[in-house]
Protein backbone atom coordinates (compact mmCIF):
# COMPACT_ATOMS: atom_id res chain seq x y z
CA UNK A 1 0.00 0.00 0.00
CA UNK A 2 1.45 3.43 -0.64
CA UNK A 3 1.59 5.73 2.49
CA UNK A 4 -0.22 8.97 2.83
CA UNK A 5 3.52 10.74 4.11
CA UNK A 6 4.57 14.49 3.84
CA UNK A 7 0.90 15.32 5.15
CA UNK A 8 2.11 16.94 8.73
CA UNK A 9 2.59 20.50 7.12
CA UNK A 10 -0.91 20.65 5.93
CA UNK A 11 -2.11 19.17 9.68
CA UNK A 12 0.40 21.36 11.98
CA UNK A 13 -1.46 24.30 12.35
CA UNK A 14 -4.95 21.87 13.41
CA UNK A 15 -4.57 22.11 17.13
CA UNK A 16 -6.85 19.91 19.51
CA UNK A 17 -8.99 21.23 22.48
CA UNK A 18 -9.25 20.49 25.84
CA UNK A 19 -11.71 17.64 26.56
CA UNK A 20 -13.92 16.69 29.87
CA UNK A 21 -13.83 12.80 30.40
CA UNK A 22 -18.00 12.79 30.85
CA UNK A 23 -20.81 10.41 31.88
CA UNK A 24 -24.02 9.90 30.16
CA UNK A 25 -26.78 8.39 32.82
CA UNK A 26 -29.00 5.26 31.69
CA UNK A 27 -31.79 3.10 33.35
CA UNK A 28 -29.33 0.53 34.73
CA UNK A 29 -32.14 -2.16 35.65
CA UNK A 30 -31.47 -5.59 34.28
CA UNK A 31 -31.27 -9.40 34.52
CA UNK A 32 -28.06 -10.81 36.69
CA UNK A 33 -26.21 -13.58 34.91
CA UNK A 34 -27.19 -15.71 37.64
CA UNK A 35 -30.76 -15.10 36.88
CA UNK A 36 -30.51 -16.01 33.26
CA UNK A 37 -31.31 -20.10 34.06
CA UNK A 38 -34.47 -19.20 36.05
CA UNK A 39 -35.89 -16.18 33.83
CA UNK A 40 -35.14 -18.76 30.86
CA UNK A 41 -37.01 -21.31 32.24
CA UNK A 42 -40.30 -19.33 33.73
CA UNK A 43 -40.70 -17.76 30.01
CA UNK A 44 -40.92 -21.21 28.76
CA UNK A 45 -42.68 -22.71 30.96
CA UNK A 46 -45.11 -19.20 30.58
CA UNK A 47 -46.01 -20.35 26.76
CA UNK A 48 -46.28 -24.03 27.83
CA UNK A 49 -43.31 -25.28 25.77
CA UNK A 50 -43.42 -28.31 27.55
CA UNK A 51 -46.22 -29.06 25.88
CA UNK A 52 -45.16 -29.40 22.65
CA UNK A 53 -42.10 -31.39 23.49
CA UNK A 54 -42.27 -35.27 23.70
CA UNK A 55 -39.21 -37.91 24.28
CA UNK A 56 -36.64 -38.09 21.61
CA UNK A 57 -37.48 -34.97 19.30
CA UNK A 58 -34.27 -33.22 17.88
CA UNK A 59 -34.45 -29.73 18.37
CA UNK A 60 -32.33 -27.01 16.82
CA UNK A 61 -32.24 -24.04 18.85
CA UNK A 62 -30.30 -21.27 17.15
CA UNK A 63 -27.53 -19.28 17.66
CA UNK A 64 -26.10 -15.78 16.30
CA UNK A 65 -23.50 -13.82 15.51
CA UNK A 66 -23.82 -10.65 17.74
CA UNK A 67 -21.90 -10.23 20.83
CA UNK A 68 -25.23 -10.53 22.95
CA UNK A 69 -24.62 -10.28 26.64
CA UNK A 70 -25.18 -13.69 28.91
CA UNK A 71 -25.75 -15.33 25.27
CA UNK A 72 -24.26 -18.44 26.02
CA UNK A 73 -26.08 -18.73 29.60
CA UNK A 74 -29.17 -18.00 27.32
CA UNK A 75 -28.65 -20.86 25.01
CA UNK A 76 -27.41 -23.51 28.06
CA UNK A 77 -30.57 -22.56 29.75
CA UNK A 78 -32.97 -23.65 26.87
CA UNK A 79 -30.82 -26.49 25.92
CA UNK A 80 -31.12 -27.71 29.88
CA UNK A 81 -34.81 -26.98 29.41
CA UNK A 82 -35.23 -29.25 26.72
CA UNK A 83 -33.01 -32.06 27.83
CA UNK A 84 -34.93 -31.58 31.23
CA UNK A 85 -37.97 -32.64 28.85
CA UNK A 86 -35.46 -35.91 27.46
CA UNK A 87 -35.38 -34.17 23.85
CA UNK A 88 -32.59 -33.67 22.05
CA UNK A 89 -31.17 -30.18 21.42
CA UNK A 90 -28.61 -29.36 19.19
CA UNK A 91 -26.98 -25.62 18.48
CA UNK A 92 -27.04 -24.48 14.85
CA UNK A 93 -25.52 -21.25 13.76
CA UNK A 94 -28.00 -18.48 12.43
CA UNK A 95 -25.66 -15.96 11.23
CA UNK A 96 -26.12 -15.79 6.79
CA UNK A 97 -22.82 -15.26 5.70
CA UNK A 98 -20.98 -14.27 8.45
CA UNK A 99 -18.24 -15.95 9.84
CA UNK A 100 -16.79 -15.43 6.61
CA UNK A 101 -19.64 -17.67 5.31
CA UNK A 102 -17.89 -20.89 6.12
CA UNK A 103 -18.71 -23.69 8.66
CA UNK A 104 -15.33 -23.31 10.28
CA UNK A 105 -15.61 -20.01 10.42
CA UNK A 106 -19.59 -20.03 12.46
CA UNK A 107 -18.12 -22.50 14.20
CA UNK A 108 -15.49 -20.14 15.28
CA UNK A 109 -17.50 -17.63 15.89
CA UNK A 110 -19.88 -19.60 18.53
CA UNK A 111 -16.55 -20.58 20.40
CA UNK A 112 -15.77 -17.35 21.02
CA UNK A 113 -19.17 -16.21 22.44
CA UNK A 114 -18.83 -19.58 24.88
CA UNK A 115 -21.31 -21.68 23.22
CA UNK A 116 -19.39 -24.99 22.16
CA UNK A 117 -20.36 -28.75 22.37
CA UNK A 118 -18.63 -29.50 25.58
CA UNK A 119 -19.72 -25.76 27.35
CA UNK A 120 -23.71 -26.63 26.18
CA UNK A 121 -23.91 -30.29 26.42
CA UNK A 122 -25.51 -30.87 22.87
CA UNK A 123 -24.34 -31.16 19.51
CA UNK A 124 -23.62 -28.16 17.59
CA UNK A 125 -23.87 -28.73 14.00
CA UNK A 126 -22.52 -26.17 11.43
CA UNK A 127 -22.94 -26.33 7.73
CA UNK A 128 -23.73 -24.13 4.86
CA UNK A 129 -26.43 -26.29 3.32
CA UNK A 130 -29.70 -25.49 2.67
CA UNK A 131 -32.76 -26.90 1.93
CA UNK A 132 -36.01 -25.23 0.05
CA UNK A 133 -38.79 -25.43 2.55
CA UNK A 134 -41.44 -23.07 0.65
CA UNK A 135 -42.45 -19.77 -0.72
CA UNK A 136 -43.31 -16.64 -0.14
CA UNK A 137 -46.79 -15.57 -0.55
CA UNK A 138 -45.26 -13.49 -3.84
CA UNK A 139 -43.84 -16.97 -5.17
CA UNK A 140 -39.92 -16.51 -4.15
CA UNK A 141 -38.06 -19.16 -2.90
CA UNK A 142 -37.49 -19.75 0.90
CA UNK A 143 -34.67 -21.74 2.24
CA UNK A 144 -33.76 -22.33 5.59
CA UNK A 145 -30.15 -24.37 7.27
CA UNK A 146 -30.85 -28.02 6.49
CA UNK A 147 -30.28 -29.41 9.75
CA UNK A 148 -32.61 -27.19 10.88
CA UNK A 149 -35.39 -27.75 8.67
CA UNK A 150 -34.87 -31.55 9.24
CA UNK A 151 -35.05 -31.00 12.94
CA UNK A 152 -38.54 -31.32 15.32
CA UNK A 153 -38.72 -28.41 16.33
CA UNK A 154 -36.47 -24.95 16.15
CA UNK A 155 -36.34 -22.84 19.28
CA UNK A 156 -35.38 -19.29 17.66
CA UNK A 157 -33.17 -17.33 19.65
CA UNK A 158 -32.07 -13.21 18.82
CA UNK A 159 -31.94 -9.99 20.25
CA UNK A 160 -34.43 -7.55 19.09
CA UNK A 161 -33.28 -3.74 18.38
CA UNK A 162 -33.74 -1.25 15.87
CA UNK A 163 -31.91 -2.60 12.42
CA UNK A 164 -28.88 -0.53 11.28
CA UNK A 165 -30.18 -0.02 7.55
CA UNK A 166 -33.95 0.05 7.10
CA UNK A 167 -37.34 0.74 9.32
CA UNK A 168 -40.45 -1.55 9.57
CA UNK A 169 -42.19 -3.57 12.19
CA UNK A 170 -39.38 -5.99 12.24
CA UNK A 171 -36.13 -5.35 12.23
CA UNK A 172 -33.32 -7.18 14.26
CA UNK A 173 -34.93 -9.80 15.88
CA UNK A 174 -37.04 -13.15 15.77
CA UNK A 175 -38.05 -12.42 12.47
CA UNK A 176 -35.29 -11.61 10.88
CA UNK A 177 -33.25 -14.60 12.49
CA UNK A 178 -35.70 -16.89 10.13
CA UNK A 179 -35.71 -14.69 7.27
CA UNK A 180 -31.98 -14.26 7.22
CA UNK A 181 -29.89 -15.97 10.09
CA UNK A 182 -31.51 -19.63 9.37
CA UNK A 183 -31.04 -19.11 5.54
CA UNK A 184 -27.27 -19.02 5.76
CA UNK A 185 -25.26 -17.29 2.80
CA UNK A 186 -27.49 -18.37 -0.12
CA UNK A 187 -30.92 -17.62 1.95
CA UNK A 188 -29.74 -14.07 2.96
CA UNK A 189 -28.79 -13.19 -0.38
CA UNK A 190 -31.74 -14.08 -1.85
CA UNK A 191 -34.03 -11.92 1.17
CA UNK A 192 -31.41 -9.03 0.00
CA UNK A 193 -32.38 -9.39 -3.18
CA UNK A 194 -34.05 -6.05 -3.95
CA UNK A 195 -31.97 -4.16 -1.30
CA UNK A 196 -32.79 -2.54 1.88
CA UNK A 197 -35.50 -0.27 0.35
CA UNK A 198 -37.64 -3.35 0.43
CA UNK A 199 -36.05 -5.22 3.44
CA UNK A 200 -38.44 -4.48 6.07
CA UNK A 201 -40.97 -6.34 3.53
CA UNK A 202 -39.25 -8.77 3.10
CA UNK A 203 -38.39 -9.95 6.49
CA UNK A 204 -41.92 -10.05 7.42
CA UNK A 205 -42.69 -12.36 3.93
CA UNK A 206 -39.31 -14.44 4.12
CA UNK A 207 -39.86 -14.53 8.18
CA UNK A 208 -43.88 -15.91 7.87
CA UNK A 209 -43.28 -17.81 4.89
CA UNK A 210 -40.26 -19.79 7.28
CA UNK A 211 -43.14 -20.02 9.85
CA UNK A 212 -45.47 -21.73 8.01
CA UNK A 213 -42.77 -24.17 6.54
CA UNK A 214 -40.39 -25.07 9.36
CA UNK A 215 -41.23 -26.72 12.65
CA UNK A 216 -40.26 -23.48 14.73
CA UNK A 217 -41.87 -24.24 17.88
CA UNK A 218 -41.20 -20.52 19.59
CA UNK A 219 -39.32 -17.65 19.90
CA UNK A 220 -36.71 -16.24 22.54
CA UNK A 221 -36.30 -12.31 21.93
CA UNK A 222 -33.51 -10.94 24.59
CA UNK A 223 -33.53 -7.03 24.54
CA UNK A 224 -30.48 -5.08 26.02
CA UNK A 225 -29.92 -2.16 27.86
CA UNK A 226 -27.72 0.65 27.54
CA UNK A 227 -24.76 -0.94 29.03
CA UNK A 228 -24.75 -4.10 26.81
CA UNK A 229 -26.65 -5.99 29.95
CA UNK A 230 -29.76 -8.37 29.70
CA UNK A 231 -32.51 -6.33 30.38
CA UNK A 232 -35.42 -8.72 29.30
CA UNK A 233 -35.92 -11.60 28.23
CA UNK A 234 -39.49 -12.73 26.34
CA UNK A 235 -40.30 -15.97 24.89
CA UNK A 236 -43.03 -15.96 22.15
CA UNK A 237 -45.17 -18.98 21.31
CA UNK A 238 -44.51 -19.41 17.26
CA UNK A 239 -48.30 -18.04 16.70
CA UNK A 240 -47.67 -14.82 18.64
CA UNK A 241 -44.03 -13.76 17.21
CA UNK A 242 -45.93 -11.74 14.44
CA UNK A 243 -48.15 -9.80 16.70
CA UNK A 244 -46.36 -9.27 19.46
CA UNK A 245 -42.66 -8.90 18.21
CA UNK A 246 -43.49 -5.49 17.03
CA UNK A 247 -43.78 -4.37 20.97
CA UNK A 248 -41.09 -5.93 21.72
CA UNK A 249 -38.63 -3.67 19.10
CA UNK A 250 -40.65 -0.15 20.60
CA UNK A 251 -39.23 -1.36 24.06
CA UNK A 252 -36.02 -2.20 23.02
CA UNK A 253 -35.22 1.27 21.13
CA UNK A 254 -36.05 2.79 24.19
CA UNK A 255 -33.39 1.28 25.94
CA UNK A 256 -30.95 1.60 23.29
CA UNK A 257 -27.39 3.39 24.23
CA UNK A 258 -27.44 6.68 22.43
CA UNK A 259 -25.26 10.45 22.83
CA UNK A 260 -26.94 12.35 25.13
CA UNK A 261 -25.97 15.51 22.63
CA UNK A 262 -27.49 16.28 19.64
CA UNK A 263 -23.95 16.74 16.94
CA UNK A 264 -21.19 17.88 16.70
CA UNK A 265 -18.33 18.75 13.87
CA UNK A 266 -15.95 15.36 14.82
CA UNK A 267 -16.80 12.12 16.35
CA UNK A 268 -13.75 9.45 17.25
CA UNK A 269 -14.70 6.18 17.70
CA UNK A 270 -11.61 4.22 19.32
CA UNK A 271 -12.75 1.14 17.53
CA UNK A 272 -15.49 -0.62 15.75
CA UNK A 273 -16.54 -4.01 14.89
CA UNK A 274 -19.27 -6.60 14.28
CA UNK A 275 -19.22 -7.84 17.78
CA UNK A 276 -20.78 -3.89 18.59
CA UNK A 277 -23.23 -4.00 15.61
CA UNK A 278 -23.39 -5.68 11.78
CA UNK A 279 -22.63 -2.05 10.66
CA UNK A 280 -19.68 -1.95 12.81
CA UNK A 281 -20.52 1.18 15.29
CA UNK A 282 -23.95 1.00 15.33
CA UNK A 283 -25.30 4.29 13.48
CA UNK A 284 -28.60 4.21 15.33
CA UNK A 285 -26.01 5.70 17.74
CA UNK A 286 -23.32 7.14 15.36
CA UNK A 287 -25.52 8.49 12.49
CA UNK A 288 -23.15 6.31 10.21
CA UNK A 289 -26.12 4.82 8.32
CA UNK A 290 -24.98 2.95 5.17
CA UNK A 291 -28.61 3.15 3.70
CA UNK A 292 -31.01 6.27 3.01
CA UNK A 293 -34.00 3.93 4.56
CA UNK A 294 -33.05 4.54 8.62
CA UNK A 295 -32.34 7.64 10.64
CA UNK A 296 -31.29 8.72 13.74
CA UNK A 297 -28.14 9.06 15.95
CA UNK A 298 -25.87 11.85 16.70
CA UNK A 299 -25.15 14.58 13.17
CA UNK A 300 -21.37 14.72 13.25
CA UNK A 301 -20.04 16.56 10.20
CA UNK A 302 -17.12 13.87 10.10
CA UNK A 303 -16.91 10.63 12.01
CA UNK A 304 -12.66 9.21 12.80
CA UNK A 305 -11.81 5.39 13.38
CA UNK A 306 -9.22 4.69 15.01
CA UNK A 307 -8.98 0.87 15.33
CA UNK A 308 -10.90 -2.92 14.79
CA UNK A 309 -11.84 -5.43 17.29
CA UNK A 310 -9.98 -8.19 17.75
CA UNK A 311 -13.27 -10.17 17.69
CA UNK A 312 -14.25 -8.94 13.82
CA UNK A 313 -11.36 -11.00 12.49
CA UNK A 314 -11.07 -8.14 10.03
CA UNK A 315 -14.07 -7.85 9.04
CA UNK A 316 -14.16 -3.99 8.61
CA UNK A 317 -17.86 -3.38 7.69
CA UNK A 318 -18.78 0.13 8.59
CA UNK A 319 -15.46 1.42 7.85
CA UNK A 320 -16.56 2.64 4.74
CA UNK A 321 -19.15 5.34 6.84
CA UNK A 322 -16.13 6.82 8.62
CA UNK A 323 -14.37 9.87 7.12
CA UNK A 324 -11.07 8.74 7.81
CA UNK A 325 -9.14 5.49 9.03
CA UNK A 326 -6.31 5.16 10.16
CA UNK A 327 -3.73 2.96 8.75
CA UNK A 328 -3.88 0.39 11.49
CA UNK A 329 -7.50 0.05 10.82
CA UNK A 330 -6.93 -0.78 6.95
CA UNK A 331 -3.77 -3.01 7.65
CA UNK A 332 -6.37 -5.32 10.03
CA UNK A 333 -8.52 -5.78 7.42
CA UNK A 334 -9.98 -8.80 5.60
CA UNK A 335 -11.18 -7.73 2.59
CA UNK A 336 -12.50 -11.35 1.19
CA UNK A 337 -14.49 -11.59 4.49
CA UNK A 338 -15.99 -7.50 4.32
CA UNK A 339 -16.56 -8.09 0.67
CA UNK A 340 -18.66 -11.20 1.12
CA UNK A 341 -20.76 -9.39 3.59
CA UNK A 342 -21.36 -6.29 1.19
CA UNK A 343 -21.91 -8.75 -1.74
CA UNK A 344 -24.55 -10.46 0.50
CA UNK A 345 -26.43 -7.92 2.03
CA UNK A 346 -26.32 -5.72 -1.51
CA UNK A 347 -24.90 -2.94 -0.03
CA UNK A 348 -21.13 -1.53 -0.80
CA UNK A 349 -21.39 1.69 1.36
CA UNK A 350 -20.04 0.43 4.69
CA UNK A 351 -17.01 -1.52 2.93
CA UNK A 352 -15.51 1.12 1.37
CA UNK A 353 -11.75 2.43 1.97
CA UNK A 354 -12.29 6.09 2.90
CA UNK A 355 -9.44 8.51 3.46
CA UNK A 356 -6.23 6.39 5.10
CA UNK A 357 -3.79 8.49 7.73
CA UNK A 358 -1.09 7.14 9.20
CA UNK A 359 -1.59 7.69 13.58
CA UNK A 360 -4.37 8.80 15.60
CA UNK A 361 -3.44 12.02 16.01
CA UNK A 362 -3.21 12.52 11.69
CA UNK A 363 -6.76 11.00 11.33
CA UNK A 364 -8.32 13.24 14.27
CA UNK A 365 -6.87 16.51 12.85
CA UNK A 366 -7.38 15.76 8.74
CA UNK A 367 -11.23 15.17 9.96
CA UNK A 368 -11.13 18.30 12.00
CA UNK A 369 -9.20 20.37 8.91
CA UNK A 370 -11.81 19.28 6.97
CA UNK A 371 -15.14 20.14 8.52
CA UNK A 372 -17.14 23.19 6.84
CA UNK A 373 -19.02 24.28 9.71
CA UNK A 374 -16.96 23.87 12.64
CA UNK A 375 -15.20 26.95 14.38
CA UNK A 376 -11.77 26.23 14.68
CA UNK A 377 -11.19 28.01 18.08
CA UNK A 378 -13.99 26.19 19.75
CA UNK A 379 -14.52 23.02 17.84
CA UNK A 380 -17.37 20.54 18.80
CA UNK A 381 -15.80 17.06 19.20
CA UNK A 382 -17.00 14.02 20.82
CA UNK A 383 -14.47 10.54 21.39
CA UNK A 384 -16.49 7.12 22.28
CA UNK A 385 -14.75 3.76 22.95
CA UNK A 386 -17.26 2.00 20.28
CA UNK A 387 -21.09 2.37 19.98
CA UNK A 388 -21.74 -0.33 22.34
CA UNK A 389 -20.45 0.87 25.38
CA UNK A 390 -20.88 5.03 25.86
CA UNK A 391 -22.05 5.58 29.40
CA UNK A 392 -18.35 7.45 29.57
CA UNK A 393 -16.84 9.61 26.67
CA UNK A 394 -14.71 12.88 26.07
CA UNK A 395 -16.12 15.89 24.91
CA UNK A 396 -14.52 18.57 24.03
CA UNK A 397 -14.68 22.32 25.85
CA UNK A 398 -17.04 23.79 23.28
CA UNK A 399 -19.51 21.07 24.18
CA UNK A 400 -19.12 20.96 28.09
CA UNK A 401 -20.64 24.68 28.34
CA UNK A 402 -24.33 23.18 27.59
CA UNK A 403 -24.81 19.42 28.62
CA UNK A 404 -27.50 17.77 28.24
CA UNK A 405 -30.01 16.38 31.62
CA UNK A 406 -28.33 12.94 32.19
CA UNK A 407 -24.97 13.79 31.48
CA UNK A 408 -22.06 15.08 33.95
CA UNK A 409 -18.91 16.19 33.99
CA UNK A 410 -15.84 14.16 35.70
CA UNK A 411 -12.89 16.31 36.26
CA UNK A 412 -10.97 18.88 34.66
CA UNK A 413 -10.31 19.77 31.09
CA UNK A 414 -7.35 17.27 29.66
CA UNK A 415 -5.32 17.64 26.19
CA UNK A 416 -5.44 14.04 24.73
CA UNK A 417 -1.60 12.73 24.53
CA UNK A 418 0.03 11.52 21.95
CA UNK A 419 3.01 9.55 21.35
CA UNK A 420 6.06 10.10 19.16
CA UNK A 421 4.15 7.78 16.54
CA UNK A 422 1.38 9.99 17.00
CA UNK A 423 -1.12 7.24 18.81
CA UNK A 424 -3.91 8.21 20.99
CA UNK A 425 -2.01 7.14 24.93
CA UNK A 426 -4.38 6.62 28.12
CA UNK A 427 -6.44 3.56 26.09
CA UNK A 428 -6.98 1.19 28.99
CA UNK A 429 -7.47 -2.49 28.29
CA UNK A 430 -10.17 -3.42 26.86
CA UNK A 431 -12.73 -5.33 28.80
CA UNK A 432 -15.45 -7.52 26.23
CA UNK A 433 -14.61 -4.61 23.82
CA UNK A 434 -14.69 -1.75 26.22
CA UNK A 435 -12.57 0.68 27.35
CA UNK A 436 -13.03 1.86 31.37
CA UNK A 437 -11.32 5.27 32.89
Amino acid sequence: MKECQGFEPYLSEITLPGFYKARQHFDPACIQREEISVVVKEELERIRLSAKIFPGMRIAVTAGSRGIANIDQIILAIVDYLKALQAEPFIIPAMGSHGGGTAEGQRGLLQEYGITEETMGCPLISSMEVTRIGATKDGRDVYIDQAAASADGIVVVGRIKPHTGFRGPFQSGLMKMMAIGLGKQYGARVCHEEGFQRMGYNVEVFGTAVLQNSPVLCGVGILENAFDKTWKIAALDKEEIIAKEPGLLKEAEAHMPRILLPECDVLIVDEIGKNFSGDGMDPNVTGTFATPYASGGIRAERVCVLDLSPESHGNGMGSGMASAITKRVFDQLDLTTMYLNGFTCRNLNGSRIPCIMQSDKDAIRFCLGTCVNADPENPRIIRIFNSQFVEYLWISEALAKNLPEGMELLGEAEEFIFDEKGELQGKEPRQRGKRRF
